[in-house]
């Protein structure tokens, strides 16, 4: 087993492993084909097995598809996983349909997340986004009655801005925050980033590899039925002039001797000590290269050669990541 650096979740909160697994590409979230079910189970048991005791889901994951499987898996290891699950995004036949984020929606949530998970309190509870339908108030404080009734351990928040996330920190101690970043998506540095280290809130980081950019497989033009033709930066020209980007990206890794993928996990990794890179996979033979990924380090000429290659802006076009 590999003895994973611990990250602390906010001031007070909880110590969990320094990489985490993103469990949605074990479901169907789009409308495509649902992954094979025992090996996504064999997968969360090979990460536990190895130490990565952070499981992150959220209740659309498959209508609920994800919760039931991740609760399968930790039958009988419920002490060795520590479950964070985000609320309050509806979709419907691979559709998005919007946001329901009203206190008595949450409280119908939670308990049909308890029941899928098979578990009597989730580690941490937090909002997918917020989409100002409800008064964050109401929100953070419907979760904060979930905590005082022992159905949810710690808070956390998705997606929002430097100015909410001081907000629902100020209506209750918020544990961590996830949203995505990368090299291609560095906005978050700015505000965010700051904001939430002078908190005390731990960091969350996923699409570390930008949906697939930074892995160095993508050619131009993607398949029709890919879900990332809807976003500018893989799109005509923006895609062909970030690919040449990537090909400068893959000349990194070959000199550093690791993978695009793995440059790209240990690049967030780097950024922060209140940092986690949470990575999706479904199969565990993608294990071993993400959990290497972890002991990568660099010099600071390698450290300012990647930042100032990928400056902000170097990568054109935005996902629905961008704000």
């Amino acid at each position: 087993m590999k003895n994973f650096t611990k990250i602390q979740l906010g001031k007070n909160g909880p110590l969990v492993s320094n990489l985490g697994l993103g469990c949605m590409r074990m479901s169907s979230i789009w409308g495509g084909p649902t992954p094979d079910t025992k090996e996504s189970i064999a997968t969360i048991h090979e990460a536990l097995d190895n130490g990565i005791n952070f499981l992150n889901t959220g209740d659309f994951y498959g209508a609920g598809h994800n919760e039931m499987l991740i609760g399968k898996a930790i039958k009988g290891r419920r002490d060795d996983a520590f479950i964070s699950v985000k609320f309050g995004t509806i979709f419907h036949n691979g559709e998005w349909l919007g946001m329901d984020l009203r206190p008595v929606a949450i409280k119908n949530f939670v308990n049909y997340s308890l029941t899928r998970l098979g578990i009597d309190t989730i580690d941490m509870y937090q909002p997918s986004r917020m989409d100002n339908s409800v008064p964050l108030e109401d929100i953070i404080g419907t979760v904060a009655d979930l905590v005082k009734e022992g159905k949810v351990r710690y808070i956390g928040v998705s997606e929002i801005s430097a100015a909410q996330l001081r907000k629902a920190n100020a209506i209750h101690p918020i544990s961590a925050l996830e949203i995505g970043y990368s090299l291609a998506d560095r906005q978050i540095e700015s505000e965010l980033l700051p904001a939430a280290k002078e908190l005390g809130v731990g960091i969350i980081a996923f699409a570390n590899t930008a949906e697939g950019l930074f892995t160095g497989e993508l050619k131009a033009p993607l398949p029709e039925n890919d879900y990332r033709n809807a976003f500018p930066r893989f799109q005509g020209e923006n895609l062909i002039k970030n690919l040449e980007k990537v090909e400068v990206f893959k000349q990194f890794a070959r000199d550093k001797g690791c993978t695009p993928t793995q440059l790209a996990i240990a690049w967030v990794k780097e950024q922060g000590d209140q940092i986690m890179p949470l990575v999706s996979m479904s199969r565990r033979s993608r294990l071993p290269e993400n959990i290497a990924a972890m002991d990568i380090v660099f010099s600071t000429e390698e450290m300012n050669r990647l930042n100032t290659t990928f400056a902000a802006g170097a990568i054109l076009g935005g996902t629905y990541l961008q704000r």
